[in-house]
């Protein structure tokens, strides 16, 4: 079973989108925003990240801050500002992220893992 750690700036959300990425067939650690991500990443060797943030400038510092130590690392952002978040990744010459524009479903989110884990997404969920 593949491992998430989701961060994501709102309770209700990150309760949701964990449970819905656990129908999908992934192990999934949830975190609120905290600037510590590389203790989280060390500390739960995800297999991949998902960062949900309010503002795309704290998604932003949380991928820098993982990619200074964790530059394979899969990473999918999801964004209310795609414009802004895909001029930024591209300046960085951002590898192995796919962004996710708001609004989202699990399903948008479970199938953005299997891609970047090169996994076969499950094709019936029980909750899209």
């Amino acid at each position: 079973m593949m491992r998430v750690l989701l961060i994501d700036d709102t309770p209700e959300i990150a309760e949701l989108l964990s449970f819905a990425l656990r129908d999908h067939g992934y192990d999934v650690a949830v975190s609120g925003f905290d600037p510590g991500v590389c203790d989280l990443v060390a500390a739960g060797r995800p297999d991949a990240l998902v960062l949900d943030c309010t503002s795309f400038d704290m998604a932003e510092m949380l991928f820098d801050a993982v990619r200074g130590e964790y530059a394979a690392l899969p990473i999918v952002i999801v964004s209310d500002t795609p414009e802004k978040a895909d001029a930024s990744l591209q300046r960085r010459g951002a590898e192995h992220v796919l962004l996710i524009p708001k609004p989202f479903t699990a399903g948008h989110i479970a199938r953005a893992l299997a891609q970047l884990l090169n996994q076969a997404p499950v094709t019936n969920p029980p909750n899209p």
